[in-house]
């Protein structure tokens, strides 16, 4: 295979114990027949020495910001020049600081600076570390940026004895999201979606009860509306069906307003044979009542009972169409979450489900509805093994950050 034929990746080494994973990932990029050049920051070499990788990549590693032996001695202006991709891995907290605020003290934050290259960013630290505010200050604004892409950290057993997330992404994973940019016949990030038309539901439903009163949820569209610019900065035409909610409408959407579940069915079923890829992140009232009085409702009595019948299943109905588009799920559950999820995914036949918890916080952080923040949980069936499961999760973050990272993934397996 020769995904990456002639592509030419500048590697960024960053100092910390996951350098060793990075001589793995020049092996399995040279096999995809890209072009290496390695660049280590000083710290890195204490973890690796530069031999290693200069023997994976048939190049001799820079580390060096004034090189003589650079085309007139500016090699960050070479190198900045050569690159097709920019691909950090591991990035230290430091490293991430000096990009996000444009400070050029070393060879590869140079390069960075001086290139038009996309950026490819897979960080690395202690869990405590990457849940500092400054951290995740400057991976929120990192990930504003329609150049850099971010990847990872996954989450599990660190070096230094703690748990969750903060790992590199593994070799084989970044691999894919390089293949992703840069594979011939298909489009850079910012265009890896043009020409495909995505449905989104949004925000809650609102079941009425009488004039004045109505059944409903705290969900405030924050998350799909994320989703929604997300795929739009990848250049794909965007439906929203959205909820009731206090949030404008992303530009270059194409917004559909409903109110309640009926409404939104509906909604979704006179555009959805023309889509190829549905994300339902409404949170979809279950039931309505029977009867909707037409006068408000008067507190003559101490109980009032009212009778619902169950809403209309908007993902199972469209899952379940002969012809169905991609379909992505979210599961907001307040426990058992990936139980509820796993279900989810096997029963209505979905291509994707996203989990996360609400209904409270986890370590002070709130997370779900109302928050700006959050975390998730990827679940999907291997492509060529149904029987496989696959999970992934992305770390609290901003819900602009994991859209971009929940549209990464969905490309890559849309793509396949």
């Amino acid at each position: 295979m020769s995904d990456l034929k002639d592509k030419k990746i500048v590697l960024g080494v960053c100092g910390g114990i996951a350098a060793y994973k990075s001589a793995e990932l020049v092996r399995l990029l040279i096999k995809q027949g890209a072009q290496i050049q390695v660049v280590m920051t000083r710290s890195a070499e204490e973890f690796v020495k530069p031999l290693t990788f200069q023997a994976l990549s048939g190049r001799a590693v820079r580390g060096e910001l004034f090189d003589l032996g650079a085309e007139a001695g500016m090699g960050h202006i070479e190198l900045a020049r050569w690159a097709d991709l920019i691909l950090i891995a591991p990035a230290t907290a430091n490293t991430i600081a000096k990009i996000t605020h444009g400070i050029a003290d070393n060879l590869l934050t140079t390069v960075c600076m001086a290139s038009k290259a996309h950026l490819m960013i897979a960080p690395a630290m202690n869990q405590q570390m990457w849940f500092h505010e400054a951290v995740q200050e400057n991976i929120q604004t990192l990930s504003q940026r329609q150049t850099v892409t971010l990847c990872g950290p996954a989450a599990g057993e660190q070096a230094c004895g703690d748990t969750g997330p903060g790992r590199m992404e593994e070799p084989a994973q970044l691999l894919k999201h390089c293949i992703s940019l840069l594979k011939p016949n298909q489009r850079l990030s910012g265009e890896r979606l043009r020409g495909k038309r995505i449905l989104v539901t949004a925000g809650p439903t609102l079941e009425d009860i009488d004039p004045v009163r109505y059944m409903s949820n705290r969900s405030s569209g924050k998350m799909g509306y994320a989703i929604v610019q997300a795929a739009i900065n990848e250049g794909a035409h965007v439906i929203l069906v959205s909820g009731p909610t206090a949030l404008a409408a992303p530009d270059k959407a194409e917004c559909i307003m409903a109110r309640s579940a009926l409404e939104m069915h509906d909604k979704v079923f006179e555009s959805i044979a023309s889509v190829d890829i549905f994300i339902a992140t409404a949170a979809v009232a279950d039931y309505r009542p029977v009867n909707k009085m037409n006068q408000k409702i008067k507190k003559n009595n101490d109980t009032l009972m009212i009778e619902l019948i169950k809403n209309p299943d908007i993902l199972a109905d469209v899952a379940a169409l002969p012809d169905k588009p991609f379909c992505i799920g979210f599961a907001a559950e307040t426990n058992d979450v990936e139980n509820y999820a796993l279900d989810k995914l096997k029963r209505k036949d979905l291509d994707m489900i996203v989990a996360n918890k609400v209904g409270g916080s986890r370590s002070g952080r709130n997370t779900g509805f109302e928050g700006d923040n959050n975390e998730l949980n990827l679940y999907w069936n291997d492509l060529l093994d149904q029987t496989e499961l696959k999970a992934k999760k992305l770390p609290y973050a901003s819900k602009d950050q994991l859209a971009r990272q929940l549209i990464d993934e969905i490309v890559l397996l849309f793509t396949q």
